[in-house]
């Protein structure tokens, strides 16, 4: 990560509520504050934007996937109609085996077989119900029918069961045109299908169905005699009475089904307007600024909406845009503040070049036209230190975003930076102090850079010392910060330029030093400085109360940078 990605881009924003729920469009900007565009799209919004939007439909179309999947599922398992047939069964073979109870109780009295039509005449059935009497070798020796009555009444609507039916049975009869149905079974050969096994001394159970797909059941029951089956009754029951109970509880759940899904359908539509309406209103703000560059339209702001409302992620995201945004708009202000402080700085040497040129096809003397010339030399020789300058300040911002920040030991960049420019300090007669703690002061960022804020420092310092001048540089950690001061014996910096020796272009040098800096690298290395998260500041050096109008001491140059 690059030293320039930690300097925060969001301005401040008037926050809303952090909590609570927002729903359609209480997110909405003042009216004041919204672009024409917007507030017109705004007014053409309703159910056709949501239908247009994407992401709507995709709310709405998986919250109804979910219900529909779990109404299917519980419709595929029907665990209502596995209760009720097992229900039936067993009240099946409870009620054959008592009439098997009632015709082994006739024989035991001496009754004979074949009046077992006599028997079944006293047995209560119940409805739908048919029994047989079968003899052992397999004849009808009785037959009997329930009571017709319905299974349940009143008889309650299942419209909606009908209507899937009626769609399922048309699917049916498209698939399976030109085959002729098969009667349904009837009830003797349901009793017969189990008399085999009762034969054998067991009870007999068969669930069958019917083309239609009703349930029928058949129950066969042996009846026992000294040790010997003598005779079977079996029973069968009436297509169709298990599936209308069915067919009343998948009414019931598809009821609360239709319920279920339009709440679905309404609320997923409240999310989706709550959701798409900001988004779309967020893309359509950067769409208008992107076409107004684009077609060269009015060079008014876009504004994108603020939405720091919501406590939510869209929330976050309008802050987000909008911090962008501001960022962009002030980086878009300094570099045309930029361009107009170059091309101010370019004009001097240039109008300096052009007068001397001029001046030199008029002078007569060679000590004259020797003059011109040294200062033509000046002036390409300063053009081309400006030019430098300001290639590296633009490309500055770059490269602090791209280069990887490392961790390294201060102490010992700043002790190979004194080492070096001690021996230019020397040379000029300048006392060179350095007063470093031995322990290291490891910090994170990028060495390189850094190291060009100390040098640019420690040069400005050195340049305006002279014979018997000294320059100090001393570094202290103060809880997470570590301070970085340097300190010279010179002139100091007029109080009137205290605040403007950080500015792009700006030079407060002596008469005979003229031209000879560009004014970037204080701006350069408190761009750097405060990439890294620190600051920078300069002042005077003054004895302890001393007259604020008096000459100052020296000046100071601070950094502090984080730990």
């Amino acid at each position: 990560m690059g030293a320039a990605q930690r300097t925060g881009t969001d301005k401040a924003e008037e926050s809303g509520p952090k909590g609570g729920l927002l729903l359609g469009e209480d997110w909405v900007t003042p009216e004041a504050l919204a672009d024409q565009e917007l507030r017109a799209g705004r007014g053409r919004r309703g159910f056709a934007a949501l239908n247009r939007s994407p992401l709507a439909r995709k709310i709405v179309i998986f919250n109804m996937l979910a219900i529909v999947v779990m109404v299917a599922g519980v419709l595929f398992l029907n665990p209502f109609r596995d209760s009720l047939v097992l229900q039936r069964e067993q009240g099946l073979i409870t009620e054959t085996e008592l009439v098997a109870d009632v015709v082994e109780a006739q024989i035991a009295a001496g009754v004979p077989l074949d009046a077992a039509q006599a028997a079944l005449a006293g047995v209560k059935l119940g409805p739908g119900v048919e029994v047989f009497v079968f003899d052992p070798a397999g004849r009808v020796l009785a037959r009997a029918l329930g009571a017709e009555r319905p299974v349940l009444e009143p008889p309650r609507s299942t419209m909606i069961t009908d209507f899937l039916n009626r769609v399922w049975s048309g699917i049916s009869d498209v698939l399976t045109a030109g085959q002729t149905p098969s009667p349904p079974p009837s009830a003797l050969s349901l009793a017969e299908q189990v008399l085999p096994k009762a034969q054998t001394g067991v009870t007999a159970v068969n669930t069958a169905r019917a083309p239609e797909g009703g349930a029928m059941f058949s129950v066969a029951a042996p009846v026992m005699q000294a040790g010997q089956v003598v005779a079977v009754v079996a029973l069968t029951s009436a297509e169709g009475e298990i599936d209308r109970l069915v067919r009343y509880e998948r009414e019931q759940v598809l009821q609360v089904f239709v319920i279920a899904l339009l709440v679905s359908i309404g609320l997923s539509l409240v999310l989706a307007s709550t959701i798409a309406n900001p988004l779309s209103d967020l893309a359509a703000a950067a769409e208008l600024g992107r076409d107004r560059d684009a077609r060269k339209m009015s060079p008014g702001r876009v504004r994108i909406p603020d939405l720091t409302a919501r406590p939510d992620e869209i929330g976050r995201l309008s802050v987000a845009m909008r911090g962008m945004v501001a960022a962009l708009y002030d980086r878009i202000d300094a570099n045309e503040q930029f361009a107009a402080d170059v091309a101010h700085e370019i004009k001097n040497p240039l109008a300096s070049l052009r007068s001397a040129v001029a001046s030199l096809h008029l002078a007569k003397r060679d000590d004259q036209r020797t003059r011109l010339l040294e200062v033509i030399d000046h002036d390409v020789r300063r053009l081309d230190r400006l030019v430098s300058d300001i290639s590296n300040a633009s490309r500055l911002d770059s490269e602090l975003v791209k280069e990887e920040e490392e961790e390294f030991n201060l102490i010992k960049t700043l002790s190979n930076i004194s080492e070096y420019l001690g021996q230019q300090a020397g040379q000029k007669g300048v006392e060179f102090i350095t007063d470093l703690p031995p322990e290291p002061i490891l910090i994170r960022g990028l060495e390189a850079r850094l190291a060009q804020v100390f040098v640019n420092l420690i040069t400005n310092a050195i340049s305006f010392c002279e014979d018997g001048d000294a320059v100090r540089v001393w570094t202290r950690r103060r809880d997470n910060r570590v301070l970085v001061v340097v300190e010279d014996t010179g002139p100091g910096i007029p109080e009137q330029a205290l605040t403007k020796v950080f500015k792009r272009f700006y030079s407060e040098r002596p008469q005979g030093d003229f031209g000879n800096h560009s004014g970037l690298g204080l701006a350069i290395s408190k761009q750097i400085v405060e990439a890294h998260g620190g600051v920078i500041w300069a002042e005077n050096i003054r004895p302890t109360h001393a007259d604020m109008t008096s000459d100052p001491l020296g000046a100071r140059f601070v950094v502090g940078l984080p730990v």
